[in-house]
């Protein structure tokens, strides 16, 4: 079985990042509405936000703040996503 990881990401705009995962996915996730709790308030701040970078096979910021890559992989909505491979 193959672990999801994320392959690259870029930063979009505001909370928005483009991501392209191990499995072929690939699209944009909004991450506005997932910033809640202690450790992703600073993520609130645009400049930020958009500092991360990919540790430990998905998004991460340098406060320790990081993401299941499934759950990212989960936002990417359908009208974004090019292609998918099992």
């Amino acid at each position: 079985m193959k672990f999801l990881h994320i392959e690259e990401a870029k930063h979009l705009g505001d909370f928005q990042v483009w991501l392209k995962f191990n499995d072929g996915t690939e699209g944009q996730a909004d991450l506005e509405s997932s910033l809640e709790g202690p450790i992703y308030e600073p993520l609130k701040e645009r400049e930020f936000f958009k500092d991360f970078r990919i540790e430990g096979h998905t998004l991460s910021w340098t406060n320790g703040a990081d993401f299941a890559p499934e759950y990212l992989k989960s936002l990417i909505t359908e009208k974004y996503t090019t292609r998918q491979v099992s």
